[in-house]
């Protein structure tokens, strides 16, 4: 199978590469640098493009099976368009080359119903806190990404993770269409995910499924210093 991966060069796009072309699949990987792009095998090529350079988007997107979106930017107080006006890209160019299958990634927070069994502290007062004020212009152009997607017409799926961790495997990890409990998902095992549903694995389509790691996940404090004092790519930002 075919795939393209947008935001290839983030942490966990690299992954996605990764397991893909361990998987058998042939691998486009898009990035704005490819001199840093470290992912290297038979079946993976890497194409110099910016998702907001509508030609090279339409290049990278001709004659693929599917595409993966993992797209990524840091928390900031400025506008965001990097979701939206990338997934604007994107499906245009799916619509125009009849790709059918899209897998893109948001965030848990999107449900909009509080994290089951969590406590008073982080439903009322952390995760809301991380949302309205820290996360607040990457949440909104995510709301954005998901509207484009939801009426593209596609066959889409989105993937709405929690806070996301390096781990050195993929787990156990659980998946669902309403939020589930825990606060983490460990980048292997979102990639794992997003293979999946790329390739026709998952079973749902038109759906936004929550991923959810449920061993060795880091502990609430990790949370708030990697979402409030700026971590890297978040692919999915925020949880």
């Amino acid at each position: 199978m075919n795939i393209v991966v947008f935001g290839a060069n983030g942490p966990t796009g690299r992954l996605v590469v990764e397991q893909a072309d361990a998987s058998g699949h042939t691998v486009t990987a898009v990035t704005r640098h490819p001199e840093n792009f470290p992912a290297r095998g038979p079946r993976v090529r890497i194409v110099a493009a910016d998702v907001h350079d509508h030609g090279a988007v339409e290049d990278a997107v001709a004659g693929q099976d599917a595409v993966v979106s993992a797209l990524g930017v840091p928390y900031t107080r400025e506008p965001v368009t990097v979701y939206s006006g990338g997934i604007a890209h994107i499906t245009r160019a799916m619509t125009r080359h009849g790709v059918r299958r899209l897998v893109g990634v948001t965030s848990t927070v999107l449900f909009g119903t509080p994290a089951p069994g969590e406590s008073l502290l982080f439903r009322k007062v952390l995760e809301p806190g991380i949302a309205r004020f820290v996360g607040r212009t990457v949440y909104d152009d995510m709301r954005r990404m998901e509207e484009i997607v939801r009426t593209s017409g596609l066959d889409w799926t989105v993937l709405r993770p929690g806070g996301l961790f390096d781990a050195d495997e993929v787990s156990g990890y659980r998946t669902g269409t309403a939020r589930l409990p825990g606060r983490y998902t460990a980048r292997p095992d979102l990639a794992h995910e997003l293979v999946r549903q790329a390739v026709g694995e998952g079973g749902q389509v038109r759906a936004f499924v929550d991923v959810r790691t449920t061993h060795g996940t880091p502990t609430i404090l990790d949370l708030i210093r990697k979402e409030a004092f700026g971590g890297k790519e978040r692919a999915g930002a925020g949880r």
